[in-house]
């Protein structure tokens, strides 16, 4: 038997479920699954899907002349109107309205069917945000701070039908780049009974009436991964000019309610139910994998509820 990811299984048997490759009376008596039949409908199915993309490289524009993106090598760029797809139908995440999504950069060669992980890109129009505390924040108890809002959001989370989330800690301290406005961290998070840990890294482009925001989500295999092309993507968005972090005008422009520390905790996030965005980036994070196999499996293999 091929080795195969749970993750890609499981999309291969949701597959393999709505082609009706099997009957209800021919799957109660199949003791094995065909594995390759199954990777090989997978593979048609994602072949069928990543021709309907039209991926960018090079120079992108984003926004209305907000920013330039340089693609990072390695990396392909898909469009709002294409991310946002990739979030909602191909993904099966709601809809979340027009929140500042500008696309999505995925790795060469991968697709978006299957990934590792993504990088979702998008742009927040709160204000400049003043960076005179970054030299003064103690990071540990940021940390603590954030880890008591997690667990607070819980009652609401279970309430909205999300799973529980506990943040474990930094997988990568946060730091910013004063010379460049750049700031990055990265948070491990555990989502109810996942066996596996999941990995938000973070970054901020700051700018003159906000900040673009490249958010990695994956499982923790990956941190080592974004890691080695952290430097590449930071490198890879720059405001264009009159958004500009130095293009600031306090006659003008509005000053965000929060500096460094507050973007990092995410305070003004949190009352826009920002524990619960961060399980709309990715779509395997503790939705109940094993709960969809088994129920695949008893309806494949035809096994009658006590």
């Amino acid at each position: 038997m091929n080795k195969i990811t749970l993750k890609t299984l499981i999309l291969a048997l949701l597959l393999l479920s709505n082609l009706n490759l099997w009957s209800q009376e021919e799957a109660s008596n199949e003791e094995t699954v065909n594995m390759d039949e199954l990777l090989l409908q997978f593979q048609k199915y994602k072949d069928s899907i990543d021709k309907t993309f039209n991926y960018q490289t090079g120079d992108v524009m984003l926004g209305d002349n907000l920013a330039l993106l340089n693609v990072p090598e390695g990396y392909r760029f898909l469009d709002k109107e294409q991310a946002n797809y990739v979030l909602t139908d191909l993904w099966g995440n709601p809809s979340n309205g027009d929140y500042g999504l500008l696309g999505m950069l995925v790795k060469q060669d991968e697709s978006p069917v299957d990934v590792s992980y993504a990088v979702e890109v998008s742009y927040s129009e709160e204000g400049y945000i003043e960076d005179d505390d970054a030299e003064d924040i103690d990071y540990d108890e940021l940390l603590v701070g954030m880890q008591d809002d997690a667990k607070n959001s819980n009652p609401e989370r279970v309430k909205q039908g999300y799973p529980t989330i506990n943040l474990v800690g930094w997988a990568s301290a946060p730091f910013y780049d004063q010379q460049n406005k750049k700031l990055h961290w990265a948070q491990e998070y555990k989502f109810g009974e996942d066996d596996e840990n999941t990995l938000n890294y973070n970054i901020r482009v700051l700018g003159r009436k906000g900040y673009i925001n490249l958010n990695v989500i994956g499982d923790m295999e990956v941190l080592d991964d974004v890691k080695n092309n952290l430097d590449p993507i930071l490198a890879s968005v720059e405001f264009k000019e009159g958004n500009r972090y130095a293009d600031f005008n306090p006659d003008l422009d509005e000053v965000a309610a929060y500096g460094i520390g507050g973007l990092i905790a995410g305070k003004v996030l949190a009352k826009a139910g920002f524990f619960a965005l961060i399980l709309k980036f990715w779509k395997f994070i503790a939705l109940g994998i094993g709960g969809v196999f088994m129920a695949f499996k008893n309806k494949l293999f035809g096994k009658k509820e006590a």
